[in-house]
């Protein structure tokens, strides 16, 4: 563009013409030349073109007229090609004349440009493949002391405690001699590794006793027999603490006894009820033992004398006492009062059977024996109404075990069948045989139940 219509170009004009002579304006004409002559900017930048180029010329007329004043030494470019300052030519008239013509260079500035987003395409992750559910038994461990008779408590960290019972010694073998003795000997069973690992043994041997895991973790090991005859029975109870693997002894029953029951109340306190005493005569009398004193006290008794009963924690924290001693009327116990009332009777009588609270709140009865025969017959007992009623039979008579298990069924072991209830249907449904006569069923926290037969054992998988 020709800046000859600017006003302050005009103006510097008219003023250096008039002390330099026309030397401004033939530069000004060579200028103009240059510029109409040199290639139009990119489009984008056109809006400044002008602008730029009014300040290229008005710029170069200034420096042409200082060099021609003589204030600013004309440039000369060196051998290199590079531009230095030299003295001041003794004729800037003659300079101008002779200099060639300037070459404006167009500078464009580098667009910035905006990177595109790095968008990342995950890498499909390979499908993991679900392990097949195998229901049925798997082998695991074997004890390191073979122990029949013996108790089994799941603990809080999801491990078994086996204390106590009757065993011929060491060895693996799941039908120990006929001579037996009783032991103090316990053990650990891990679910994460199968293994058994000895820990340590209790003050007093004992069998046909019971354990319970307290609130705190601890547990409670009560009474029991101290001879295979049963005179002699125990009073004493011991605490096991899973931290340190020891046990130490507690307060004492007011009342040795054996073939009793415990049971976990809902503060924490523990209902030691029945049993036979100092003898084979059965007990109608219970204790509390609290465990914020370490001690136990007498609270009611029941209504009749039993050994070999079953007592259910039922959800509204009163507990079924039901049969024993081949009896059939059942009582349940108030926490709160003390007392134990009746309720309704079993349609038959039995004992050494099994029981197990079902998710509803009632409470099934199975197995045992009645006037020394097996039965296979079960029951179903209904806090609402307190009657028993009819349900499924087993089809194998006899003394069972049983485990609720997570999905609202019950794992019913009779010697060394396996059963399972459906409470939905009212059957049971045969599930599979273990290798020998099972002495223990043990719910553990991943839904497996460990089943125990002095040794080895084996995993039931529902």
């Amino acid at each position: 563009m020709n800046p000859n219509g600017d006003p302050v170009g005009e103006r510097l004009r008219s003023y250096y013409q008039s002390i330099q002579g026309d030397a401004p304006a033939r530069l000004e004409a060579r200028v103009s030349r240059a510029l109409d002559s040199a290639p139009a900017a990119r489009p984008v930048h056109a809006s400044w073109r002008p602008l730029f180029g009014l300040a290229a010329v008005g710029a170069a007329v200034v420096i042409v007229a200082l060099v021609a004043r003589g204030l600013v030494p004309a440039p000369t470019a060196s051998p290199s090609g590079a531009v230095g300052a030299t003295s001041a030519s003794p004729s800037p008239t003659a300079e101008l004349s002779s200099r060639p013509t300037p070459i404006i260079i167009w500078v464009t500035p580098t667009p910035v440009v905006t990177p595109s987003p790095i968008i990342e395409t995950p890498s499909p992750r390979p499908t993991a493949t679900p392990t097949p559910h195998v229901s049925g038994l798997s082998s695991t461990g074997s004890m390191t002391l073979t122990m029949i008779r013996t108790t089994a408590t799941l603990l809080a960290d999801g491990r078994v405690l086996f204390a106590g019972g009757l065993s011929a010694g060491t060895g693996n073998t799941a039908t120990p001699p006929p001579l037996l003795h009783r032991v103090a000997f316990a053990e650990i069973y891990d679910p994460s590794s199968g293994e058994f690992t000895q820990t340590g043994s209790m003050a007093e041997s004992r069998f046909e006793h019971t354990a319970t895991r307290l609130r705190d973790g601890r547990v409670l090991v009560v009474g029991g027999a101290d001879q295979n005859d049963g005179i002699d029975n125990l009073a004493t109870a011991e605490l096991y603490d899973p931290v340190g693997g020891k046990f130490t002894l507690t307060g004492s029953l007011a009342q040795g006894r054996a073939l009793h029951t415990a049971t976990l109340l809902d503060d924490g306190r523990v209902l030691i009820a029945g049993g036979y005493g100092g003898g084979t005569s059965p007990l109608a009398s219970a204790e509390i033992y609290d465990p914020a004193t370490g001690k136990f006290t007498a609270t009611g008794s029941m209504t009749v004398a039993r050994q070999g009963h079953t007592a259910t924690l039922l959800p509204d924290g009163r507990v079924l006492i039901a049969g024993g001693n081949s009896l059939a009327p059942a009582e349940l116990y108030d926490p709160a009062t003390g007392k134990f009332t009746a309720t309704g009777s079993m349609a038959g009588e039995r004992d050494s059977h099994a029981a197990a609270l079902l998710p509803d709140g009632r409470v099934l009865i199975f197995g045992g024996y009645s006037s020394g025969k097996p039965i296979a017959s079960a029951e179903i007992y209904d806090p609402a109404t307190g009657k028993f009623t009819a349900t499924g039979s087993i089809a194998v008579a006899g003394s069972p075990l049983g485990a609720s298990l997570v999905d609202g069924r019950v794992l019913v072991v009779v010697d060394s069948g396996l059963y399972v209830y459906d409470r939905a249907s009212g059957k049971f449904k045969a599930s599979g045989k273990t290798t020998y006569t099972a002495d223990t069923a043990t719910l553990l926290t991943d839904g497996r139940v460990l089943i125990t037969e002095g040794s080895p054992a084996q995993l039931y998988q529902p």
